[in-house]
């Protein structure tokens, strides 16, 4: 990288400073418990949007003990490839993968050797667990036509660091539903259902009665006729409370380990409050913004059995909890926002599956009681969830190869100092549509596509994206045009050396030459 070296550097020896007086206060390796929603918006958290139609006081809660950070980022806008970059601390679109999210049963999106969380805390000495939603692809035995339930699953979460996998493998509209555990479910997907109508909300319900048959339904209330694996336990509405008890049940499970010096880490993917939009039915008439509102305020719910937990068991101090969404707000948002008066944006510019802040600035919070100093504070400089593979590893004390993480820039001395001068360097974000943009400061540009031109946005004085001055400014243009095409090329955004993209050029990289991209 030719550009900020002199500032990663302050940094760097700026986060040592600070970790070597961390490293002399405690002696023990924090648990670490990374909580992600899915399709949750800025606005749905009630500490982060005052206009919020309903509380969530767990959400709160991490807030007002740890630090909010304001202009936290999803590493893409829809699921799989936010998920990719979280484990991984690379961008998705350096994969195969340019635009849309993977189907239940696929080749795992994380390549065999790739580096994730779990290798890194695995590594580290940890005991490591999955609970929840996958959704980046997994090998089941057999075909549709013909499964072998007997036979593993290949190709998941035990494959890339997890030492325990529960959950599902995808979003729930896309089938092989069933509750596995390890590589096997103990009772298998092998009846059929799909989408049916919900009455409490816009979008579907995947329940029973189920089917013995594949192939299309007769069933009228179904919205979809083509029919999906499922197993004949399987209801959408227990994920939450399965999700959590199961996270619980580890932990508890680990609690003789984390004493005797190997903590844990747990990665907590809840499938709310994405559709299917179904609280369970003690949470109807809570809230001010309908079934959605109710099963946010569920989610809420359950982060709260995992916080009571904590505190009951001991492990409250010393576990760091990070709180995120894989992206925006799905377009419900808009019905929301006519008939509830409720923003889940938070005010900000589109949702789910766009280039604008509304498509990727998400909730993003992280509580830690022996590590965070000043707690209750905010931090208003752009961040994102890419960079948990950096500031994990400079936690533990330990560098990532050149190999790993080439998107993930550590952000640990801000957590440990309230007057860290960290800056990132330029942040990148993407939009369903392949639209790129780059986020340096206050100065954000979305780089053109087809027959839309370049859009530059001060988002000190335009937080919500309306002003376009690219005309008005052509030199920063040039610039983040001329930094953004060395990110791509480079095959890496922090410094480090160039490492190879998965693919050749590709046609939604419209402001860059394949020459420029071939050139590094």
């Amino acid at each position: 990288m030719k550009y900020h070296k002199q500032n990663v550097l302050n940094a760097v020896i700026t986060g040592l400073a600070c970790l070597a007086g961390f490293a002399q206060a405690t002696d023990q390796k924090p648990n670490v418990i990374v909580i992600y929603t899915d399709d949750q918006g800025y606005g749905d958290v009630s500490a982060l949007n005052p206009e919020a139609k309903f509380q969530t006081p767990n959400m709160d809660r991490l807030a007002q003990e740890g630090i909010a950070f304001t202009q936290g980022h999803s590493s893409d806008s829809v699921c799989t490839p936010s998920r990719y970059g979280l484990l991984t601390g690379r961008y998705s679109w350096r994969t195969d993968l340019k635009t849309g999210v993977y189907n239940a049963e696929q080749p795992c999106m994380i390549a065999d050797g790739r580096m994730t969380l779990a290798n890194l805390f695995r590594d580290n000495g940890y005991n490591t667990a999955m609970v929840g939603k996958w959704h980046l692809g997994m090998d089941f035995p057999g075909t549709p036509e013909d499964r072998d339930w007997s036979q593993p699953v290949q190709d998941m979460p035990l494959d890339k660091g997890f030492d325990y996998f529960y959950g599902i493998p995808a979003s729930l509209n896309y089938g092989i539903l069933a509750w596995f555990e390890g590589r096997y479910a103990a009772v298998p997907p092998t009846v059929y259902t799909n989408k049916k109508k919900n009455p409490r909300h816009m979008d579907y319900r995947i329940m029973p009665p189920y089917e013995t048959e594949p192939g299309q339904s007769t069933d009228p209330t179904r919205t979809h006729k083509t029919n999906f694996e499922i197993a004949p336990d399987f209801i959408d509405n227990q994920c939450l409370t399965r999700f959590t008890d199961k996270a619980i049940e580890w932990m508890s499970g680990k609690e003789a380990d984390v004493k005797n010096g190997k903590p844990f880490f747990l990665y907590l993917p809840y499938t709310s409050p994405h559709y299917p939009v179904c609280p369970l039915p003690e949470f109807h008439g809570q809230g001010d913004a309908g079934a959605y509102g109710e099963f946010v305020i569920e989610t809420d719910y359950q982060i709260g059995r995992i916080l009571e937990f904590l505190k009951t068991s001991g492990l409250d101090e010393n576990t760091l909890i990070v709180f995120t969404s894989d992206n925006g707000p799905e377009g419900s948002w808009k019905k929301r926002l006519k008939e509830f008066n409720h923003d889940s944006r938070g005010a900000l510019k589109e949702g789910k599956r766009s280039v604008y802040e509304g498509g990727h600035r998400v909730p993003f919070i992280v509580r830690w009681p022996n590590g965070i100093a000043a707690p209750g504070r905010e931090w208003d400089k752009p961040m994102g969830q890419i960079d948990l593979m950096a500031t994990f590893a400079e936690l533990l004390g330990t560098e990532l190869p050149d190999t790993a993480g080439e998107d993930s820039q550590s952000f640990a001395s801000v957590l440990i100092d309230p007057e860290s001068d960290y800056d990132r360097l330029p942040l990148l974000n993407h939009g369903n549509d392949g639209r790129y943009s780059i986020t340096d400061g206050n100065w954000k540009l979305v780089l053109p596509k087809g027959k839309k031109g370049a859009e530059l946005y001060d988002l000190s004085t335009d937080r919500l994206e309306k002003k376009n001055v690219a005309d008005a400014h052509p030199e920063t243009v040039a610039v983040l045009t001329a930094r953004i095409t060395e990110m791509v090329a480079n095959g890496r955004t922090t410094p480090g050396a160039a490492q190879p993209n998965d693919t050749a050029f590709w046609p939604d990289l419209s402001w860059m030459t394949e020459a420029q991209y071939n050139a590094q």
